[in-house]
């Protein structure tokens, strides 16, 4: 199973999906029209990484703003992470946040409630996405 990265747009997060060193980042704004399009393809490469021999998945959840679609599309990703944990391989999620944004911090303390693996609450003074943005009419690198 391949790696990838996504850029950051104006309206989606950057998306870095590293199974060799079992690490998934995303990070950035969340707020595309479809955001299940946007985040199929996470989906369905959970479902392979499930297949991996991998002992453990450390995820990168980093979120200035995401809109309600995309609330329920990440919630499904932290639902699937649960069959990673299932198969015996440990989930950890860390959860960054910027000062004084109880909002976000308020939003993964919520997921974190649906799920028994671990959570961690990180505060950081801003949030940056990986690579730089990418306006509609530009190609991904």
């Amino acid at each position: 199973m391949k790696g990838y990265f996504i850029r950051p747009s104006r309206i989606t997060p950057s998306v870095y999906f590293n199974p060799k060193n079992q690490l998934l980042d995303v990070r950035g704004k969340s707020s595309p029209e479809n955001a299940l399009a946007f985040y199929n393809v996470l989906l369905q490469n959970i479902d392979s990484y499930v297949q991996l021999d991998v002992a453990k998945l450390t995820v990168n959840m980093a979120f200035e703003y995401f809109n309600t679609s995309s609330s329920k599309c990440l919630f499904m990703i932290l639902r699937k992470l649960e069959s990673v944990e299932q198969l015996g391989k440990k989930v950890i999620v860390n959860w960054y946040y910027e000062q004084d944004d109880e909002d976000m911090k308020e939003a993964g303390e919520d997921f974190s409630s649906f799920f028994e693996y671990e959570f961690n609450f990180k505060e950081v003074p801003v949030i940056n996405t990986l690579g730089g943005i990418v306006e509609k009419d530009e190609k991904a690198a």
